[in-house]
């Protein structure tokens, strides 16, 4: 039984202190928030400020692995989060009827939910962990460590108290101290790969009325521009988010926080405006959030850890298992914020097609499902002689597709930030 400090109490934190202290491990979470979430998951959300959580009040898409590791770990945490308005949505769910059934679809499933609702019921199953304890309004001032080559952290210290321990996870997010703590205790410095990502991200959420539709039917969520994507995001009690991303060079990113600009604008994207016509009621501002880094820290450089609480097996574990999906994570958000910079079409006609294709022929739904849920890399998913093959069917049937956009032209966009209030620029036929 070790003795485990977590830093930071918020997802990664809780989640952590929670799979630990069920392996028999006694484990103290520092939180410098003196809030946590309750049982009230609108107040939760409108009504607690998290200026160093950026994207709590951001929309989400949980993954498969998340419900995944939920369901091998943390089963009831897993049933709250569903008894507390989380959905599930199977990616074959597009289709009505699903394809016949192959070893690992089952897996194929994302988390409907605001981040907040998981953080909820974390915090509940927190709390019946008898190992665990939570000290909210507790900030780390720095780490105790004990000399050596190299050093080795033995625990962390809170104002004037000292609280050992074998084992320190770092969980405060990207702005840790932790790196700068090491480098003053005469350790080498931590090695860091940051890349920012140049988009800007804007949302604005909904609530549905109680008596209208829950859904506008079979509405693909994403919609995009040569300058923009934009897509809803399906939430938890009858909320959903609508998402517009942009370069952070563009010069319109600041009109968009006007929230009579942001729907109007919105509404010029199919996948936004279905659901926009469903009579729901905003319930907040329009919410930004741009200066992102894909971030990638490692306690181990060439000469070996920096730290001796670094095991080095740990650190080849997630260069073997995490760093592909880091790296595929960087290229992908490079290759967006400079299509949407250049405000460029598409240029990969076969990544536009299978695109399309996935949502007519489930086995290429499959494939897409596997990348999305980071089940396969995109080479592995995609380049089966049986994709290929019905890729080439769907192609014979669709002779005139070309890579396009189904969002508003540069002119419409311009005019919608440019026009007088009350913004009633309505799209054109052009688009779509």
């Amino acid at each position: 039984m070790a003795r485990v400090a977590v830093i930071g109490g918020s997802v990664g934190g809780l989640a952590t202190a929670l799979m630990l202290g069920r392996r028999g491990h006694r484990v103290t979470v520092f939180e410098q928030d003196t809030r946590q979430a309750g049982d009230d998951p609108h107040h939760d959300f409108f009504h607690w400020p998290r200026p160093r959580v950026p994207q709590a009040d951001q929309p989400h898409s949980f993954l498969a692995p998340v419900r995944t590791v939920l369901r091998a770990e943390l089963p009831d945490v897993l049933a709250e989060l569903l008894a507390r308005g989380a959905r599930d949505y199977h990616e074959f769910d597009w289709f009505g009827t699903p394809p016949p059934h192959r070893p690992g679809d089952e897996e194929l499933v994302t988390l409907r939910t605001r981040r907040i609702v998981l953080e909820a019921a974390l915090v509940a199953a927190v709390g019946r962990e008898s190992g665990v304890t939570v000290r909210q309004g507790s900030r780390v001032d720095d780490l105790t460590l004990a000399p050596g080559r190299p050093p080795r952290v033995t625990g962390v210290r809170v104002g004037t108290g000292t609280y050992p321990a074998d084992l320190v996870i770092d969980a405060s997010g990207r702005r840790s101290p932790v790196p700068r703590w090491l480098v003053a205790a005469g350790c080498r410095p931590p090695v860091v790969d940051s890349h920012r990502t140049g988009l800007a991200y804007l949302c604005r959420w909904y609530r549905l009325g109680p008596d209208g539709p829950r859904e506008p039917g079979r509405v693909k969520t994403g919609s995009s521009a040569p300058f923009a994507l934009a897509g809803v995001f399906p939430s938890d009690n009858d909320t959903f988010a609508v998402s517009i991303v942009v370069s952070t060079g563009d010069p319109t990113r600041g009109a968009l926080r006007d929230p009579a600009v942001f729907q109007a604008a919105a509404r010029h994207f199919p996948a936004c405006a279905a659901w926009l016509g469903l009579a729901a009621e905003p319930c907040s501002p329009v919410l930004a959030m741009a200066g992102l880094d894909n971030r990638w820290t490692a306690l181990t450089d060439d000469a070996g850890p920096v730290v001796a609480a670094d095991p080095a097996g740990y650190h080849a574990w997630t260069v073997r298992e995490l760093r592909p999906v880091f790296d595929a994570q960087v290229t992908g958000d490079r290759t967006v914020g400079e299509r949407l910079a250049e405000g460029a079409p598409p240029s990969d006609h076969r990544a536009a097609a299978l695109a399309a294709c996935a949502f007519d022929d489930p086995v290429v739904m499959r494939a897409r499902a596997q990348v999305r849920h980071l089940v396969h890399p995109p080479a592995e998913a995609y380049g089966t002689d049986e994709v290929e093959r019905h890729l080439t069917a769907w192609l014979t049937a669709h002779p005139e597709f070309t890579p396009g956009h189904d969002g508003p032209t540069r002119a419409e966009w311009e005019a919608v930030v440019a026009a007088p209030p009350p913004y009633a620029v309505e799209p054109s036929a052009s688009s779509g």
